[in-house]
C-alpha cells in the first residue's frame, strides 16, 4: 500500500510543472490598443500601462534626461494612417515608435523609426522622424496607470496627451484634409448622385464660399423635402450670410418638420437659433 501511494505521489509531482505552465495571470502592466479617427484616416497606439504602485515615478522609476519606451513591456508603436504634421515636420503615413525623454520642466517627445525600443542602450538617436518639446503640467491629483489619450478633436487637428501621475504631457498634430475633401467634392459633384448636403456642410464649417453652399442647401432639400436638419443648417447658413429674417423663416420651417418626426432636439435647436437673432 505504502509503495502504491508513494508511485501515486511520484506520478502527482511529474504532472504538475505541465499544470503549472498553463495557469494564465494579467500581466503587471496590461497592454491596450487605442484607435482614433482623424482627419480621413486614423491615429492607432499600442502600448502598456504601468501603475503607481506606492512609487515615485518621474524623476525615479522614470528617471529625467533618459529615453524611455514611453510606457511598459516592449516598445509603444504609433500608427497613421495619413500623412500628418507634428512641430512643424510632416510625418508620411506609416508604424512607428513613440519614445520621449522626460524632465522636470519640459519633456522631448520622439517619433522614431525604430520600433523595438525597450532601453535607453537600444535607442538610436539617428532613426529619429522628428524630436518635439513639451511642456508638463501638473495635475491636482494623481492618475494610477499611465494614459495615452486623445484631445481637443477637430476635423484636422488633435492633442496626443500623456498622463501618469500627476504629470501630464500634450503634443498637438495637425493633418491637411482640405484640398483632399475640395478635390473630392468637385469630382462629385460631376456625377449624377451629387452629395448636396454634406458639400455645403463642408463650405459652410470651413470658411468656403457661403453662397454656393446655400444653393446646395437648396438642392439637398429639393432632394429631402421633410429632412428638418437640412433646414436647420441652411438657416445657419442664412445667418453667416447675414440673411436675418430668411434664416428665421427656414428654422420655422425646420421646427415643423422635427415636430412631425418628433424630434424635440432639433426643435430646441431652432428655437435658440431664432432667440439668437431676436
Amino acid at each position: 500500500m505504502k509503495k502504491n501511494f508513494l508511485a501515486l505521489l511520484a506520478c502527482i509531482s511529474s504532472l504538475l510543472p505541465g499544470v503549472a505552465q498553463t495557469v494564465k495571470t494579467p500581466q503587471a502592466s496590461l497592454p491596450q490598443t487605442i484607435r482614433q479617427d482623424f482627419g480621413l484616416s486614423d491615429i492607432e497606439i499600442s502600448y502598456s500601462r504601468p501603475g503607481i504602485k506606492g512609487r515615485t515615478i518621474f524623476g525615479d522609476l522614470v528617471p529625467y534626461r533618459k529615453v524611455w519606451r514611453t510606457g511598459a513591456n516592449g516598445a509603444t508603436i504609433i500608427s497613421f494612417g495619413d500623412e500628418v504634421t507634428i512641430g512643424g515636420t510632416k510625418i508620411p503615413a506609416g508604424k512607428y515608435g513613440l519614445l520621449s525623454i522626460p524632465g522636470a520642466d519640459d519633456w522631448t517627445i520622439i517619433i522614431s523609426k525604430q520600433l523595438d525600443v525597450t532601453s535607453p542602450a537600444a535607442y538610436h538617436q539617428d532613426q529619429d522622424i522628428l524630436r518635439v518639446q513639451a511642456k508638463p503640467i501638473v495635475l491636482p491629483y494623481p492618475m494610477e496607470n499611465f494614459t495615452i489619450l486623445f484631445n481637443n478633436m477637430t476635423g484636422n487637428s488633435c492633442e496626443l496627451t500623456l498622463v501618469w501621475d500627476r504629470t501630464m504631457v500634450s503634443v498637438p498634430i495637425q493633418t491637411d484634409i482640405d484640398g483632399k475633401i475640395m478635390k473630392q467634392i468637385d469630382d462629385a459633384m460631376n456625377k449624377d448622385n451629387k452629395p448636396y448636403f454634406n458639400s455645403a456642410l463642408y463650405y459652410m464649417e470651413n470658411g468656403k464660399d457661403l453662397n454656393q453652399a446655400l444653393v446646395w442647401f437648396d438642392k439637398a432639400a429639393e432632394l429631402n423635402p421633410t429632412a428638418f436638419f437640412i433646414f436647420y443648417q441652411k438657416a445657419r447658413c442664412q445667418v453667416k450670410l447675414g440673411k436675418k429674417q430668411e434664416a428665421i423663416a427656414t428654422a420655422r420651417k425646420s421646427i415643423e418638420l422635427a415636430k412631425i418626426a418628433r424630434n424635440d432636439d432639433y426643435v430646441t435647436l431652432n428655437e435658440k437659433l431664432i432667440a439668437g437673432l431676436r
